[in-house]
């Protein structure tokens, strides 16, 4: 798996290149925005599996990362990218999922020292999944944040569709909650059928779930 990685610390930049060659991962390690943007538009080689971003980068420090990450998955679209961010921002999370594709991910910084998880997360965008860190669903929850079509959910409804926005499998959802795989399909179906999402061959009716989560 080919990694471009966009972090401007040395230190976490030096141990994230480590943790993923360590687990059989080709690396491209870079530390400004320009230098992202070249990597990642550069069509004379292969787009990377998945890149993982520092959402602030220099020069500007504000959103750099994250933007050249998006204006990639314009000109590359479906580019998996993982976004890093030392703090919860919606805004940050809403301009990740407005492309409703999936293949998108937004860890808190911290979690990164927990390798396996962070590993687990950049395999499973690799792969076209979604994930979102549980603080990020908590604090924007906590904050009011997330309501308007989600208000129709019921509680159990709102855990299951948490547990779906950091990414979780049924089967997780269900080990989490200790309820059966077969009860996490009806209440995915309740989310669906009260957010108004129905049956696509196109979209990705857990991304649209999640979006219409972080939207408020």
């Amino acid at each position: 798996m080919r990694v471009v990685l966009a972090e401007d610390l040395f230190l976490l930049r030096d141990g994230l290149t480590r943790t993923l060659r360590e687990h059989g991962c080709e690396v491209v390690a870079v530390d400004n925005g320009p230098s992202l943007r070249q990597v990642l538009l550069d069509e004379t080689v292969p787009a990377p599996d998945v890149a993982v971003v520092d959402v602030r980068l220099p020069p500007t420090f504000t959103d750099e990362g994250l933007q050249a990450a998006l204006e990639a998955r314009r000109r590359r679209p479906g580019l998996p990218v993982l976004v890093l961010s030392q703090y919860v921002e919606q805004l940050y999370a809403n301009e990740l999922l407005a492309g409703g594709e999936g293949a998108v991910g937004y860890l808190l910084k911290d979690r990164v020292t927990d390798t396996a998880q962070f590993v687990d997360a950049v395999r499973r965008v690799a792969a076209g999944g979604t994930v979102m860190d549980p603080q990020v669903i908590s604090r924007l929850l906590s904050r009011g944040e997330a309501r308007g079509t989600t208000d129709s959910l019921t509680g159990r409804e709102r855990d299951v569709l948490e547990l779906m926005a950091a990414g979780r499998s049924n089967a997780a959802i269900a080990s989490a909650l200790h309820i059966s795989e077969s009860a996490v399909a009806k209440h995915t179906a309740g989310i669906f059928a009260k957010l108004g999402i129905g049956p696509s061959a196109d979209d990705n009716r857990r991304v649209l779930a999640v979006l219409a989560y972080l939207k408020r």
